[in-house]
């Protein structure tokens, strides 16, 4: 079942039926014990979309915070030491790849994530940045992983190699996070071989194109989750990126005007601007 966020509410998409959900939100799908069963039965009773009605859709998201979790790739764990290695925190990269605890942060409130369509931003202050291309955990109140969606974690990665103190600046900005199209629900796990694709568009050319899969992430997303409910409480839920497999070349920065399509296989495609 995928889950879209309207400029006329929620809209669910199962069977090749879309379905007008009135009166539900985001938030109370996530409160509930069982929100694939809750979908069901609003489903069943739920009316058609219009065909004929335009459906602008937003991000896909209602009070809940964005987390995300660090270096779960092996590629990002050297990519990350490459961009620290002057600053002498690559070690805290390579150590954090191979321990229990997990890395995870802090990544957006609601009001600062950008949907489908909407434009993302660079830092004026960062000579280096660049898209990251991630799956996203959509968790229920009570820790449970009860679906998926596309993120992109924009990154400063010359200010996060400066030093590693400095990621908060890096990742935490307005623009810097975009979600959508759509929540995923499914009681099923992905199948380990999910390809998440980026491509960048510039000047109506591919500048940069790249290609993973689930099977690469290393924690296990239950784990991910029980880590960052163990001290903390999401009364709503929250969402949670789980780190990139896909890191552009060096010599490579966002510019203003590029195009960032990030698609995964059974969710779709996620495309913004760069401001």
């Amino acid at each position: 079942m995928l889950l879209y966020r309207t400029d006329h509410g929620l809209v669910l998409v199962v069977d090749e039926r879309s379905i007008h959900l009135a009166d539900l939100t985001i938030d109370e799908i996530l409160q509930a014990h069982d929100p694939h069963a809750l979908l069901q039965a609003r489903a069943a009773g739920g009316t058609d979309v219009d065909a004929a009605m335009p459906q602008v859709l937003h991000a896909p998201i209602g009070s809940q915070e964005v987390w995300a979790a660090g270096v779960t790739y092996f590629r990002s764990r050297d990519a990350r030491m490459d961009e620290a290695r002057d600053s002498g925190g690559a070690t805290f990269y390579d150590r954090v790849y191979d321990a229990d605890r997990p890395e995870l942060f802090f990544k957006a409130t609601p009001q600062r994530v950008v949907g489908p369509g909407g434009t993302v931003r660079v830092r004026r202050d960062s000579r280096w940045s660049v898209p990251e291309p991630e799956l996203v955990l959509v968790i229920n109140a009570f820790g449970r992983v009860v679906g998926y969606t596309i993120g992109n974690d924009v990154s400063a990665r010359d200010i996060e190699g400066e030093n590693p103190l400095y990621l908060p600046q890096a990742k935490v900005y307005d623009g810097s996070c975009a979600i959508g199209p759509g929540l995923l629900f499914t009681a099923a796990a992905l199948p380990a071989g999910t390809s998440i694709a980026l491509t960048i568009t510039r000047g109506g050319a591919v500048a940069f194109a790249g290609q993973t899969t689930t099977g690469q992430i290393k924690r296990r997303f239950d784990d991910l989750a029980e880590w960052l409910f163990r001290e903390t409480s999401f009364p709503a839920g929250c969402l949670l990126f789980t780190g990139t497999g896909v890191v552009p070349p060096d010599a490579f920065s966002l510019q203003s005007g590029d195009e960032i399509a990030i698609a995964i296989d059974g969710i779709g495609t996620l495309s913004n601007q760069v401001g």
